[in-house]
């Protein structure tokens, strides 16, 4: 017995189970229903048996290509041994006619050989004419068979011309039976459907169906999110996954007629390299998919944060220094995944060759009758060079390829991208540092028309990681976090597009400030290199803001800044987070966070870059991160902060800015009685005039007017902002010891995410809280009937009737089984005197929870302490809160010991999750 038969009878001997399944139905005490059953029983024993023997080897070895292979080989037996029983002892045959044959296909996944532990079971009944009544009992018993044994089947009958006209007709059927596989019964009706299959659909129609199959895959992408790089990856139908590998499979199929890709390098479509690069980019996606269907015991193909951190252990990733072991694992599928994305562009560039045809991917172009530009020639609106010593013997045209591509907005020949790829070495130390090398490279940087287009082909190429050895680190880094969407270098990039989109005025909309400003920028060329550079450093163990600021001092004068420009990058790298934190996380009414933030920027020109940055990274971080409450508090720090710089705003204007407001107030209001006007402005403090615009002031004093005036003990008002994407929700009611808390907890109860609070006493004694609240999707929350039931809610958590404590504990039990909970945050509690003239500021880190600013709160209202503001920020699955209190006496807290007992509380009741 040879070695690989002895490891298939391990998983399953046909022979073997079939001599059991003949005694089964030879045994006269089991009659129909009966022997059925006791089929089925040993069918499944025997399923279950196979199933067991090749996890275990899949445990032991992690090989992917084995496992498909072998669940493919598995279920092949249980097929034909339903097939044989059923056409042996329920329904026999002795002497069948031609038209009562039948031929067991399996197409699909199934039908590559190609079966996941969870994939469905695609099968054809092949019948030479039309399906006969013997043939109906016998499809109906293998059915019935393989469903009762809880396999997942997709199925059709038909005949042989019935294949052939639904295969002209529907490109996805014809891609079915085009891998489709012989698997048991009458192999002469395979073989006939095989030979008029190959000589009437696919002769003759080889660039159609690429065009078709490549169309297919891009939309595929563009429904996926059309790009490899997201975080929560899908291995089968996501960009460079498997589904890709399988179109390439199917067009060398179609055209060549092969079964492998090792076929193709005899036909010299691929190198052997290239091949070999195909297989194992395939057993290595093989490999996790596969275990995403055994640890979730279904047909899972997305790669969820959760799963990711137990395949990588299961893979042996293990941590090293500056990156976990699903960070390398993870990093190691985008690598996988971009290489995929490499053969595809190979693969159509071999096919282009043979064919002469018509591109098969179509850039837009505009010269057509152009033969050469700038050294380079235009083939099929694409360049190209003769050979791949043009880029040996001159590798600055490896980079002035790209360039000249851009300006003349053309493609690259996917052939000299192939060659691209294997003169890399030549893009070497020499080639880095030559003075017109990196000139070209920061022409393709600073391009007023979607560098990021470019440099993502750079990047794919493998150019940009070379020529930039630092950048070439951060390829396919993923940040393993909720809050990031893409790896470091998809990120990187796309944040180079958003910067461009600000400076053509793309985003007036959504960043005013930042495309009004924009062109006042002096520095345009420091603030490009400076976004290319703002994460060089992440994953190196350390401070990523200023590791790369070193970075940037080094690679800078590489670059040809001046030293002058050298320092404004690394600045702004060092800086890049300052103005988010600071808008995010500070009380923006305080001048003392106005006067901080100055003397970190020091003028007003990287106040101005430091924006520009600011918003081109936050928006670059994934969809939905990006809002206009968010927009609000960068544009009222610039603005406040270039004030200070100018001269236009000071400590000593308090007063007067006070006295405006209230005069402002006392114009709008010009219609009512002088009494009720000074009435209202006695009870707002200095503060309060500050802390909002006369609008409010308007509509505040509208507000507890009418709630005098109707004896109402809670007022709860709802605004909707849609500029700010937030809902502004104002609560007036007498003040009392942890009201903050109650209101934080009627929000968890509603779903309502809150991202600020304005928390101010007036003078007699009431509150008048103001809370800007989302949704979970990051906008207004603005559903007609979640706000009833929100303003219901929170009259009865104020009053007491509703204690909000037990149903919080309740559904974080149920959060904390969520896919995200894998994430873990260090909780941290920060006490800050100095940040304010008159409060003590308590930053607050922890997992973002439900229910967690209800926890906070309640523990500052337990601990005596009088929250005067707050900013509420989350990132992903990080929540960072900051709180402005003062204690009891209302002064801040300045006692060590009560130090030490706030951040034990705190931090105690953060840890609650």
């Amino acid at each position: 017995m040879t070695y690989k038969i002895k490891k298939q009878r391990e998983i399953i001997d046909r022979k073997k189970v079939f001599a059991e399944l003949e005694a089964i139905a030879n045994d006269p005490a089991l009659k129909s229903f009966k022997q059925r059953t006791a089929v089925l029983n040993k069918l499944k024993s025997v399923l279950e048996a196979g199933r067991s023997v090749i996890r275990a080897r899949f445990e032991e070895s992690n090989s992917g290509q084995d496992t498909v292979f072998s669940n493919s080989f598995l279920m092949d037996q249980i097929v034909r041994l339903i097939h044989d029983f059923a056409t042996t002892f329920v329904y026999p045959l002795h002497n069948p006619t031609n038209e009562q044959r039948m031929s067991v296909v399996a197409v699909g996944g199934y039908g590559r050989g190609d079966m996941a532990p969870h994939s469905d079971v695609d099968i054809l009944f092949l019948f030479p004419y039309k399906q006969t009544a013997h043939g109906e009992q016998v499809v109906e018993f293998i059915l019935y068979m393989l469903w009762d044994l809880g396999l997942k089947v997709g199925h059709a009958t038909r005949s042989v011309d019935d294949c052939l006209r639904m295969g002209k007709q529907d490109i996805t059927i014809r891609t079915n039976l085009l891998e489709s596989r012989f698997v048991w019964g009458d192999e002469d009706t395979y073989k006939l459907f095989r030979t008029r299959f190959m000589e009437e659909l696919v002769k003759g129609s080889g660039i159609e169906f690429i065009e078709k199959k490549l169309g297919e895959r891009d939309e595929r992408h563009t429904r996926m999110g059309d790009s490899r790089y997201v975080v929560e990856p899908n291995v089968k139908d996501g960009k460079g996954g498997l589904r890709d590998l399988h179109t390439l499979f199917w067009i060398g199929k179609y055209l060549y007629r092969v079964n492998s890709p090792m076929e193709l390098v005899d036909l010299k479509v691929l190198t052997r390299k290239e091949a070999r690069g195909f297989l194992k980019a395939q057993n290595f996606l093989w490999a996790v998919r596969c275990w995403l269907h055994y640890l979730s015991d279904r047909e899972e193909d997305r790669l969820t944060f959760d799963m990711q951190r137990d395949i990588a252990e299961r893979l042996g990733y293990t941590d090293h220094a500056g990156a976990s072991g699903v960070e390398r694992f993870m990093k190691h599928y985008y690598l996988m995944v971009k290489h995929v994305g490499n053969l595809t562009r190979i693969f159509c560039a071999a096919l282009e060759e043979s064919h002469q045809r018509r591109p098969l991917i179509r850039f837009p172009g505009k010269l057509f009758g152009t033969k050469e530009i700038d050294g380079f020639e235009l083939r099929n609106e694409r360049l190209t060079v003769e050979s791949l010593d043009v880029f040996k013997n001159d590798p600055i045209k490896i980079l002035r390829l790209f360039l000249v591509a851009h300006q003349n907005r053309v493609g690259i020949h996917p052939e000299t991208l192939r060659w691209i790829t294997q003169s890399l070495k030549y893009v070497d130390h020499k080639l880095q540092n030559d003075p017109d090398a990196n000139e070209v490279f920061l022409e393709i940087l600073t391009q007023r028309d979607s560098p990021d287009v470019t440099l993502r082909k750079m990047n794919e190429a493998g150019v940009l990681g070379r020529f930039i050895p630092d950048f070439g680190r951060v390829v396919a880094q993923m940040q393993y976090d909720m809050y990031h969407t893409y790896t470091v270098d998809e990120h990187t990039i796309r944040a180079i597009g958003v910067l461009n989109q600000i400076e053509s005025g793309e985003l007036a909309e959504d960043a005013p400030v930042a495309t009004r400003i924009m062109g006042q920028v002096i520095s345009r060329r420091v603030l490009y290199v400076a976004v290319l550079l703002h994460d060089i450093a992440k994953g190196r163990g350390g401070d990523h803001s200023e590791l790369g600021a070193e970075v940037a001092e080094k690679l800078c004068p590489r670059l040809g800044l001046s030293p002058a420009d050298t320092e404004a990058v690394a600045w702004l790298v060092k800086a890049h987070l300052w103005m988010s934190l600071t808008a995010f996380k500070r009380d923006l009414n305080d001048p003392s966070t106005i006067r901080a933030f100055a003397d970190l920027v020091q003028s007003q020109e990287r106040l101005r870059l430091l924006l520009c940055l600011t918003v081109a990274d936050i928006r670059a971080v994934g969809p939905n991160v990006w809002n206009g409450w968010k927009a609000t508090l960068l544009r009222e720090l610039y603005y406040a902060t270039d004030d200070m710089l100018s001269g236009g705003l000071n400590a000593d204007s308090r007063d007067s800015r006070v006295e405006n407001a209230q005069n402002a107030l006392r114009e709008a209001l010009k219609d009512w009685p002088e009494q009720d006007i000074e009435d209202f402005i006695e009870r707002g403090y200095p503060s309060y005039w500050l802390s909002f615009d006369t609008e409010i002031h308007v509509h505040h004093a509208h507000l507890t007017r009418d709630a005098r005036n109707s004896g109402a003990e809670i007022t709860v008002d709802v605004r909707i902002d849609t500029e700010i994407d937030a809902t502004e929700i104002t609560v007036h009611t007498t003040d009392h010891p942890g009201l903050f808390s109650q209101i934080a907890g009627a929000m968890a109860l509603c779903g309502a995410n809150v991202v600020d609070a304005k928390i101010l006493t007036l003078a007699d004694g009431m509150a008048l809280d103001t809370f800007f609240v989302q949704d979970t999707n990051g906008e207004a929350f603005n559903d007609s009937t979640k706000l009833d039931r929100l303003r219901d809610t929170l009259e009865k958590v104020i009053s007491g009737q509703i204690r909000p404590s037990q149903e919080i504990e309740r559904r974080q039990t149920k959060d904390n089984k969520h896919r995200t909970a894998v994430f873990k945050v260090e909780p941290n509690v920060i006490i800050d005197n100095k940040a304010s003239r008159t409060h003590t500021v308590i930053e607050i880190t922890a997992r973002d929870r439900l229910g967690l600013l209800y926890d906070i709160t309640r523990a500052l209202r337990d601990l005596s302490m009088q929250i005067a503001s707050a900013r509420i920020s989350t990132f992903g699955e990080r929540a960072v809160d900051v709180f402005y209190v003062k204690d009891v006496f209302g002064l801040k807290i300045d006692s060590r010991t009560k130090f030490v007992q706030v951040k034990e509380t705190l931090t105690q009741a953060i840890r609650n999750d």
